[in-house]
């Protein structure tokens, strides 16, 4: 009688036992199917792993670039204007973020344009301050300096004149922001040397004050094929410079040649 329960209790045990093991197994397959539902439903909704590779919209119209976004799934926004004179009025000058960083679908793409209408600024009265003087003014009224053009003079780097289009221009004259402007500077035959800087490396912008801080102009430019833009100028770094770097002075005012290209990364 007693063996006979004991077998009974076992077998219950193990009736027991199978159903805690089907409901343990039941649960682990629901809670798995749940997960995959959920991962099906957040890639539905949020698109989780699915990135797009922002296009490059720079030089664009602003009608273009968001039909190419549109394209893409993103859409865009005009939020910034600058005014940049060699670049089409209303064209995409940056764009943030920028071409080739991974979005998700429906990211706005935030737009600075070149302005439609340039800003007007008042030139500066230039002449009698030093070359270094005249260039902060220059900057700080939006206008580029062109060239260096040197005159004999007692005193070097003094301003004798400023030209805008190769006519000279009376000071308080209202002309557009980013005009270049040319100055004649006087040359002292004893104080009329000066050494060439290494700008390879460097950004254009950075190079043209570069060469200007050492009396120097800009000669020939040659940009590689990857600069096919006006932005894409602006980005280019020198590769090489001619003449280069020398121990020997040479004449203030001499032109250097830049190349000039695109990092790869």
């Amino acid at each position: 009688m007693r063996m006979a329960t004991s077998e009974k209790n076992k077998g219950g045990e193990k009736s027991v036992g199978r159903w805690v093991l089907s409901n343990l197994i039941g649960a682990a397959a629901f809670f798995l199917g749940l997960g995959i539902v959920v991962s099906l439903v957040l890639g539905v909704f949020t698109r989780h792993g699915k990135e797009i590779e922002v296009p490059d919209m720079t030089n664009l119209t602003v009608a273009q670039a968001a039909g190419m976004a549109a394209g893409c799934g993103i859409r865009t926004e005009v939020t910034d204007s600058v005014y940049v004179r060699r670049m089409a009025k209303g064209a995409v000058y940056r764009q943030n973020p920028e071409a080739g960083s991974k979005v998700k679908k429906g990211r706005r793409i935030m737009l600075t344009i070149n302005a439609v209408n340039a800003k007007k600024v008042s030139m500066p009265d230039l002449v009698g301050l030093s070359m270094r003087q005249a260039r902060a003014e220059l900057s700080s009224k939006g206008l580029n300096l062109s060239k260096l053009i040197y005159v004999d003079d007692i005193a070097t780097n003094n301003v004798l004149k400023q030209l805008y289009r190769n006519r000279e221009i009376a000071a308080g004259r209202e002309i557009e922001s980013g005009s270049d402007i040319c100055l004649v500077v006087g040359l002292n035959p004893e104080n009329n040397q000066t050494f060439v800087p290494d700008v390879v490396g460097l950004r254009y912008s950075r190079a043209v004050d570069a060469l200007h801080d050492n009396s120097l102009n800009i000669g020939r430019l040659v940009f590689d094929k990857n600069v096919r833009t006006y932005s894409d100028s602006l980005n280019a770094t020198v590769s090489s410079q001619s003449p280069g770097v020398s121990e020997f002075p040479i004449l203030m005012g001499s032109d250097i040649a830049l190349h000039l290209t695109l990092s790869e990364e």
